[in-house]
């Protein structure tokens, strides 16, 4: 199985992390989480002479979905969502106004991540994992020696709970669950800020080790 080339691009005003990823055999790409700059993040598609066939969903949150509408519109294609996040992915407009942001509803996604079913882009295969408590149906996309992993885990930190649908008891069990199952040597693709591995959070993250604890 080929290995996928992967983009980051830090966008927006939430400097939220939206990646391509791409088969390096057949420029098939998917895009996660598509951010506020969605004419930035397709014209690297098109630099790259990539030819977009998914965008997959993390989560619902503002930050992670400001570009679904206008990706769609410029390149029409299926939007991957967990059922469990539909009503803050219909609730957009009341997202953005929280941040005194304006925002048109997106368009309804297409298809729905359930885990165990992989996502594929050309040769590119993901495992989906439930892991909710940042929110109800964030999910998280493992395969290749990576994890796309959203706003569970960052690097020293933990995604916020105090957003609609937030747990943190739940956050951190999903984090034992399915991230901390994985191998040290795995990278941590997240929402925001920079790479990390499994094993660098597993021995150094304070919300992980017990040096700080969440209330």
């Amino acid at each position: 199985m080929p290995e996928p080339i992967v983009v980051s691009i830090p966008n927006g005003q939430f400097m939220q992390n939206c990646y391509l990823v791409a088969d390096p055999a057949t420029g098939a790409a998917a895009m996660i989480d598509p951010g506020e700059e969605s004419g930035r993040i397709m014209a690297e598609v098109e630099r790259r002479g990539w030819k977009l066939g998914a965008i997959w969903l993390t989560h619902a949150h503002i930050d992670h979905i400001l570009g679904v509408g206008d990706v769609v519109r410029r390149t029409p294609v299926p939007i991957w969502l967990h059922p469990l996040d539909r009503p803050l992915y219909d609730n957009l407009s009341n997202q953005a106004a929280m941040f005194g942001l304006r925002a048109p509803p997106a368009p309804p996604p297409t298809d729905e991540i359930r885990p165990g079913e992989p996502l594929t882009v050309g040769a590119i295969q993901f495992e989906v994992r439930h892991v909710p408590g940042h929110s109800p149906g964030s999910v998280a996309l493992v395969g290749h020696g990576r994890v796309f992993g959203g706003d569970v885990l960052f690097s020293g930190s933990v995604g916020r709970t105090d957003l609609p649908g937030g747990d943190t008891a739940t956050l951190l069990a999903s984090i034992e669950r399915e991230f901390l199952t994985l191998p040290d040597t795995t990278i941590v693709h997240s929402g925001h800020g920079p790479d990390t591995t499994i094993g660098v959070e597993r021995n150094t993250n304070p919300f992980l080790t017990g040096a700080y604890r969440l209330e």
